[in-house]
This record gives structure tokens, C-alpha cells and sequence, in this order.
């Protein structure tokens, strides 16, 4: 899942799994490590998440309750939520 929302495959079906996961564990890893799934979520671009509002929502309810994240993934989810209070 994480592959293909990364390259912006499937992206209308992906997305509502992906955060569904998220929402049971933020970190989620594949074989990139912690934090993997999440790190391709975020890092949509603007326009995706215009198309998804609610699931943007959704996600930055998610990431509001983490701690102890890397540095560039807590970069990630400082992107993430500038970008989805625009929207």
C-alpha cells in the first residue's frame, strides 16, 4: 500500500485503508521502517487532499496525538497540517 500511494497509484481507494490503518497505528511499518505508511500519506500533495477533505481531517486528528517522532518525519506532519489548515 505504502508503494503505491507513494507513487500515486489508486490513490481514491488507498488512501481511506491507509488512514483506517493509521487511525489503529500511527506508526505503522513496512520494510522501511517505522513510520513508513504514514510518511507516504503525508506526503501528498495539496491538490490530493482537496480532493479528500474529510480523510485530511481525519489525519491530522491522527498526527495531532503523536510524540517522539523522528525529525523529518515530524517535519512531515508539520507540512501536512500547514498545508491541510489551507485547504
Amino acid at each position: 500500500m505504502r508503494l503505491l500511494i507513494g507513487q500515486d497509484i489508486g490513490l481514491a481507494v488507498l488512501l481511506p485503508l491507509a488512514v483506517e490503518a493509521l487511525r489503529g497505528n500511527p506508526l505503522a511499518e513496512g520494510h522501511m521502517g517505522e513510520g513508513d505508511l504514514l510518511r507516504a500519506v503525508l506526503t501528498r500533495t495539496s491538490a490530493v487532499w482537496s480532493v479528500h477533505p474529510d480523510l485530511a481531517r481525519q489525519l491530522t486528528f491522527i498526527v495531532g496525538g503523536l510524540s517522539d517522532l523522528s525529525p523529518d518525519l515530524r517535519c512531515e506532519v508539520e507540512r501536512f497540517v500547514s498545508c491541510a489548515q489551507k485547504s
